[in-house]
């Protein structure tokens, strides 16, 4: 039977969301405070200036948002539901034959709402708003570099690029990538070196790579020949993201760059372990945020038979910070261990849901 929304469930439903926005707005608040202030040090530097910090600080919003949600949520859930058993409203809704399984859904449907908002965000804005203020901050360096790249190393099948510098340059709504100081290897099957090209810049436009004043050394067995062109076209799919991923901080990227970037190191036997960790942990961000809320909820229930709830609003706070490293162990074991990051980010909320069902039918109502 499909359960519909009645008075209790929206009344239930609106004290947690408030308790739990004034929860994030407290969170949220201190946290832009904190890093405002962390600004001040840099006002000054080239062209960088108070204005410029107050824009970088607010474009960073939404992704601290989207990391302060889940401790935002396990808190304003128990002080909302805290807050119904003080008035010993849940003991009357209880009283009206309302089982803990219903209120725990009536807990967990607005929060999984704020859950998809927040999934939405962690994919767009968050990432936008990272990028924009990392723009804002190159203002602090005279030559305007938004993203430095100093000695970069890539591979795309048999070719491997060095890079001594780059930037990522915008203008007339478009974006581009260009390296400077390139020298581009290339091997045979047999590992034998092929070809050595010094490019003087490499530009990733929208219809691929330009390659300018290229001088090429190619090696044959018997002899060596050297060529100089002013510009070429490079077919390769070695792309700007793969390229920017080598200093961006995967937390940074969405999902789509985090797979893209993925597939590449795999392709090419690279190390992925760091941004397959933050790409499943997207992915397992809204289950855990909910798992997180569920498993907390009997410290709230527990109040209907018995005092102490600041006590129990302490221990279900503990509860959710000991998911939260638990959830950091089992992700670095899986770096270690090579084991697959799914099961590393699954186990903890199977183990607090096991913990929660547990504590469900070991409190009475």
């Amino acid at each position: 039977m499909m359960l519909r929304p009645k008075l209790h469930d929206h009344y239930i439903a609106r004290t947690v969301i408030l308790t739990v926005l004034a929860t994030w707005g407290v969170l949220l608040g201190l946290d832009v405070m904190l890093a405002f202030a962390g600004e001040f040090g840099d006002i000054g530097k080239g062209g960088y200036t108070i204005n410029h910090a107050i824009a970088a600080t607010c474009l960073t919003i939404p992704w601290r948002a989207y990391n302060l949600f889940p401790t935002a949520a396990v808190i304003g859930a128990l002080l909302g539901l805290g807050q119904l058993a003080a008035t010993s409203e849940l003991t009357a809704l209880r009283a009206l034959g309302l089982s803990r399984r219903r209120l725990s859904i009536s807990v967990a449907l607005p929060l999984a709402l704020l859950t998809l908002l927040m999934v939405a965000n962690g994919e767009a804005l968050a990432p936008w708003g990272e990028e924009r203020a990392q723009s804002l901050k190159s203002a602090r360096n005279t030559d305007m570099v938004v993203a430095e790249y100093s000695g970069l190393w890539a591979r795309e099948g048999d070719m491997f690029l060095n890079a001594r510098s780059g930037e990522q340059k915008a203008g007339n709504g478009d974006h581009w990538l260009e390296l400077r100081g390139v020298r581009l290897f290339q091997f045979d099957d047999d590992g034998r070196l092929q070809s050595i090209a010094n490019v003087g810049l490499a530009e990733h436009r929208p219809g691929g790579w330009i390659l300018r004043d290229v001088e090429r050394t190619t090696f044959s067995a018997k002899s060596v020949s050297r060529t100089k062109v002013a510009e070429e076209r490079w077919d390769s799919k070695l792309d700007e993201a793969a390229l920017a991923a080598n200093v961006t901080k995967p937390r940074n990227m969405g999902s789509g760059e985090l797979r893209d970037s993925i597939e590449y190191r795999k392709r090419n036997r690279l190390e992925s372990g760091d941004f397959e960790e933050v790409y499943w942990g997207r992915w397992f961000y809204p289950v855990n945020v909910l798992a997180l809320c569920l498993a907390a909820i009997p410290f709230a229930f527990g109040t209907l038979r018995s005092g102490g709830y600041g006590k129990r609003l302490f221990l279900g706070i503990v509860f959710a910070l000991g998911f939260w490293v638990l959830q950091q162990v089992f992700s670095k074991l899986a770096g270690i261990y090579h084991f697959d990051y799914r099961i590393a980010y699954a186990s903890p909320p199977a183990i607090m849901l096991a913990v929660s069902v547990w504590l469900f039918k070991r409190k009475s109502g």
